[in-house]
């Protein structure tokens, strides 16, 4: 059954020349009929470079208005409406406008991981791959940075600026704990323990190296090591095995697991293609207001 729908939602995606995108955490059978896996900043670059007019995303909400406001004469299909990021909805656009107010000198950094109204809200976007090359960068002495306290509090460690976070968190990597870490690598001594920034400061105090989920798949291909303990979502295992079969990678500690990710089933890719749902639509006040903060962000590759 499935090798039967993944060849109808091949043949449908060619037929009607869509780019199917999938952010590295999604299931393994939605993987192998994406064009692009990749980490948000990944995606949303693939959302501007290719020339299919229809995108069908399988991620989460926040990842499909990225897409949508980088390419908004495209059409965007986001296949399970439910997909959803608790953490981009820890803030919303009154309440950083609040924030805004207490600290009107300073420059908002704003987590891709976040609603398309606080995108608009924002000076300039970051993704976990380029977030410490953006703050080292901005010209004042005040950071907001939102939604994610930890990559803030990670940001941090590089810059002399004063940042001032958002109390948000993203519940799957926040659920890593040193101790859960330090035993399981009691199991496998010699293994290089890889953490995502979105980790609490605990975790990467003990980490061998703090990376995005691109910068995690690049580590280990040319790393001499062979067996690998990684501190974020489990759907990326997936992917690090069928590129790495000769090294070893466990999760560090009991597998974390984003429900919203894994919510996209192949039903609901092949159901997008056939009935175009469903489509993600932003006012256009908010798209040129979030453009220039996504813009922004382009520019730190």
């Amino acid at each position: 059954m499935t090798a039967n729908i993944e060849d109808k939602i091949n043949q449908l995606k060619k037929e009607q020349d869509v780019l199917i995108l999938a952010h590295n955490y999604q299931p393994p059978e939605i993987q192998n009929i994406a064009d692009i896996i990749g980490d948000s900043l990944e995606l949303a670059k693939a959302a501007t470079a290719f020339a299919q007019e229809t995108i069908l995303f399988c991620g989460v909400l926040f990842m499909a208005e990225t897409a949508k406001i980088l390419s908004p004469d495209k059409t965007v299909l986001l296949p399970q409406k439910e997909a959803l990021c608790p953490m981009a909805n820890m803030i919303n656009a009154t309440q950083l406008r609040e924030l805004k107010t207490k600290h009107p000198k300073a420059t908002v950094v704003t987590y891709v991981n976040s609603t398309a109204e606080v995108k608009a809200e924002s000076d300039v976007c970051c993704t976990s791959a380029n977030a410490v090359k953006i703050t080292q960068n901005i010209k004042t002495d005040e950071i907001i940075f939102a939604p994610d306290k930890n990559l803030a509090a990670y940001c941090a460690r590089f810059t002399n600026k004063k940042i001032i976070p958002w109390d948000g968190y993203c519940y799957v990597h926040n659920d890593f704990s040193r101790k859960e870490i330090l035993k399981y690598k009691q199991d496998f001594p010699r293994a290089i323990l890889l953490a995502h920034p979105e980790c609490p400061p605990e975790v990467i105090d003990i980490s061998d190296e703090v990376l995005s989920t691109s910068g995690i798949l690049n580590f280990v291909k040319v790393a001499p090591e062979d067996t690998f303990l990684i501190a974020t979502e489990e759907g990326i295992l997936y992917r690090l095995k069928k590129e790495n079969p000769n090294k070893n990678f466990y999760s560090a500690g009991i597998a974390k697991i984003c429900t919203d990710m894994k919510k996209t089933t192949l039903v609901d890719v092949y159901n997008a293609l056939t009935k175009g749902q469903f489509s993600v639509n932003l006012s256009a006040e908010v798209v040129i207001k979030a453009q220039k903060s996504l813009k922004e962000m382009l520019q730190y590759i």
